[in-house]
């Protein structure tokens, strides 16, 4: 089972994390480029997941993670998850 793309914004911030990554930083141009290509993968990922069972991670969320480790060459996903915690462009 499949679970949903949702992102959550501004969780515990009075200021949203769009408006604290400056406009022209090269990371809002991949992540337009990068969520109109998983847009478009979303019914060919749907297709590959069961109806049933436990919900799974959204491949979205995976495949963008992963591609944050290449882009910033983060060594380990130990060290890229801890890097998502405290760094504004991972989220």
């Amino acid at each position: 089972m499949r679970s949903p793309d949702a992102q959550q914004l501004g969780a515990f911030s009075h200021v949203s994390e769009e408006d604290r990554v400056p406009l022209g930083h090269p990371i809002r141009k991949l992540r337009v480029l990068v969520d109109g290509v998983l847009g478009q993968l979303t019914d060919l990922m749907d297709a590959r997941y069961a109806a049933g069972g436990r919900p799974s991670i959204p491949p979205e969320r995976i495949l963008r993670a992963s591609l944050l480790q290449v882009v910033y060459s983060v060594r380990s996903e130990r060290l890229l998850m801890e890097q998502m915690d405290y760094n504004l462009l991972f989220r």
